[in-house]
């Protein structure tokens, strides 16, 4: 971090803690259609499992460093380790409440989920031969050798911690056996046939429970239980500096090396009887520090993301089919519209296929030389992909710019990576010591004469079914002002050693704290002057010294300050003397909220901005981040109606505080529920 301390600060950690609750707010509101709230149950339980494998991961490192005691925000590491541990009990008592609501009320509505013991009838024959199917070929018992090490158990996996005995026998002992639930081969909820309008769901680790019987059939024992266990690992990837070896090879190793990371979590049925529970803390040598988490009878909620359609529609959010962009609907050329004005599309409101458009339209193009893009994330079957492909084959120069250190996408990155250079595509790795984050597509087309360069500069990543679910926006422009740095952000990613300077455009790590500085020492500037000074800042997450210091004195200074941030926020405004001009919601609704878009009054000629950047250390200073200028005056209005919808939101907006209460913005008048609101909007503009 950068700056000096300030007089409030929240721990980023205990921030991250408070914005999970709001998705489990989201489980918990009644308004919302039940089998989306139980995918909220999912995305909760994904969350957190991403956040111990990163986050406490961290911090456990930190805390066992010899002689460190200390965050660099002055915090004792295992303080806060302690703080977040209480913290996750809590939601998990009040998941799993959340949970068994669900299932009562998926109950009201003629569907029932069975367990092992509930199984009669037809739906005994369809789980025998399930598992017989389906289920057996893919599942590995180990029996427990109380003398030989525990088996190792991987991460994000879900296991089956066995025993077995006979009941009339005190003195005989039992056998123990591990089984690892196979959801990557099988769905985890399992529909089973209807009977008298009745539908019944069965999760697969009972589908196993109930065959268990079968699976150990050498053993002579009358009595055989089973309690789900789960490991959280440590992922940071070990790369090591081996320089004789490639980057993928490198990271190859690094992801395998982050199955046996170090345990930061150990969650198990809080049914699982003692003996149980202390022979495998005893052998995975885990201690207090390690996060022993009592759960419920099942683990990793998050395959309930996946949750099964079925049921009535009201059981569903309504449909809200990403619109026709009125510009770029069945264009013969999108390059050639984009020549005449600037665009900017907003996901998941308006469609993603035009930027897939410009791609494939590109490839075909006789007169197009050139064409470069940046991939962070992309889909598995990505038609991005595709159309960059099909473009080396007819005779493109074709650059890809593949980041291999997207986190948990690794794997996929280097898949993607190979397939390209085998393709012929000119593939390059980003660079050294800076991830490579922002969202850039560059064409080079002849026009008589001239080359024209067309660009997209974007606030997410080139991923088609994200684009559904994620809000970002992209801008496609020919404007000079930007695409003359744009092709100096691809020229800095080939050769970083030349320096570059970069006009009009904001980016990461030469300039975006310093530019962002500058604009609220101008808005501070009005203030002093008497003048109207208003700042709209909306991003991901928010965690930087420096800037918070500043927007703490723009407020001492009388600035109007609103923040809309989804996650992070160590921020704390309304305090007297320090923040009492600074607002801060955060919405959570049926769209993942990942705009960072900035508003600057700037003395009433507004300033506008979209990009890849939150304000956190990492994206200002160690990453290739672009946020671009808007200059196109209709494209600043719909901005300005976009960003005034979220402000005036009262349904999904929450206040963020200090203490992190998650307090529903009071309602004054009619309901407004923003991202609906805005999809409204957006419908309007097509003047039907």
């Amino acid at each position: 971090m950068s700056g000096k301390l300030p007089l409030k600060f929240i721990n980023r950690e205990i921030s991250w803690l408070s914005f999970n609750e709001r998705v489990l707010q989201e489980a918990e509101d009644i308004k919302n259609p039940i089998i989306e709230r139980m995918k909220f149950l999912g995305i909760f339980s994904n969350n957190r499992d991403e956040f111990f494998r990163v986050r406490v991961a961290n911090l456990k490192r930190v805390a066992d460093l010899p002689g460190r005691n200390q965050l660099s925000t002055g915090e004792n590491p295992k303080e806060v380790l302690d703080q977040i541990l209480k913290q996750v009990l809590k939601q998990q008592v009040r998941f799993d409440r959340v949970y068994s609501g669900l299932i009562k009320e998926l109950k009201k509505e003629n569907i029932y989920f069975l367990n092992e013991d509930q199984i009669t009838g037809e739906h005994s024959k369809f789980v025998k031969d399930l598992f017989v199917e389906k289920v057996r070929t893919n599942i590995v018992p180990i029996v427990i050798d109380k003398k030989k090490d525990f088996p190792f158990l991987k991460d994000a996996s879900t296991y089956m911690f066995v025993k077995m005995y006979n009941k009339s026998s005190q003195s005989e002992k039992p056998e123990y056996a591990l089984i690892e639930i196979p959801t990557g081969q099988v769905d985890r909820i399992i529909s089973l046939p209807s009977i008298w309008k009745k539908k019944f769901l069965i999760m697969l680790d009972d589908v196993i429970r109930y065959n268990l019987p079968q699976v150990f059939s050498i053993f002579n024992y009358d009595t055989i239980e089973a309690y789900n266990i789960k490991v959280t690992r440590d992922a940071e990837l070990d790369i090591d500096d081996d320089i004789s070896k490639s980057l993928v090879d490198k990271l190859s190793k690094g992801i395998k090396n982050r199955q046996v990371g170090e345990p930061v979590r150990f969650v198990y049925d809080s049914e699982m009887p003692a003996d149980m529970k202390d022979l495998i803390v005893k052998k995975l040598k885990l201690q207090k520090s390690d996060n022993l988490i009592p759960g419920g009878r099942y683990h990793n909620f998050k395959d309930y993301i996946a949750f099964p359609g079925l049921g009535s529609s009201k059981l569903f959010n309504p449909s809200l089919p990403a619109l026709p962009h009125r510009d770029l609907e069945g264009v013969p050329s999108i390059m050639d519209v984009i020549k005449k004005k600037d665009v900017v599309c907003f996901y998941p409101f308006q469609k993603f296929d035009y930027v897939i458009d410009l791609l494939r339209q590109a490839a075909i193009d006789p007169n197009v030389t050139t064409i470069k893009i940046n991939i962070y994330r992309v889909a598995s079957d990505s038609r991005i992909i595709n159309a960059l492909i099909n473009a080396v084959k007819n005779g493109k120069d074709v650059t890809v710019l593949i980041e291999l250190r997207a986190r948990f996408d690794e794997r996929n990155n280097i898949k993607w990576s190979k397939m390209l250079e085998e393709e012929g595509v000119k593939v390059h790795f980003g660079l050294t010591g800076l991830k490579v984050h922002s969202k850039l597509i560059m064409v080079k087309r002849k026009e008589g004469r001239k080359v024209n360069t067309y660009v997209h500069v974007g606030t997410g990543n080139f991923h088609e079914k994200t684009a559904k679910i994620y809000s970002d926006a992209s801008l496609l422009t020919s404007d000079k002002r930007i695409t003359n740095d744009i092709e100096k952000v691809f020229d800095f990613i080939d050769r970083p050693y030349i320096n570059k300077r970069f006009t009009n455009i904001i980016i990461s790590p030469y300039n975006t704290r310093s530019k962002f500085i500058r604009l609220i020492n101008q808005e501070i500037r009005n203030a002093k002057k008497g003048k109207k000074a208003r700042i709209v800042i909306k991003l991901n997450n928010f965690n930087d010294i420096e800037l918070t210091n500043k927007l703490y004195e723009a407020s001492c200074e009388g600035v109007e300050i609103k923040m809309i941030i989804r996650g992070i926020c160590s921020l704390v405004p309304g305090v007297k003397d320090l923040s009492e001009n600074i607002e801060v919601i955060s919405i959570v609704d049926r769209f993942l909220e990942h705009i960072r878009m900035f508003q600057f009054h700037n003395g009433g000629d507004e300033l506008f901005f979209i990009g890849s950047a939150d304000w956190l250390v990492r994206n200002l200073d160690k990453r290739v981040e672009v946020t671009t200028p808007i200059y196109d005056k209709e494209i600043q209005e719909q901005m300005n109606v976009f960003l005034e919808l979220q402000l005036k939101d009262n349904v999904k907006a929450r206040v963020v505080d200090e203490k992190g209460r998650n307090k529903y913005v009071p309602k004054k008048g009619k309901a407004l529920r923003s991202q609906i609101a805005q999809y409204e909007y957006f419908k309007s503009l097509l003047g039907e």
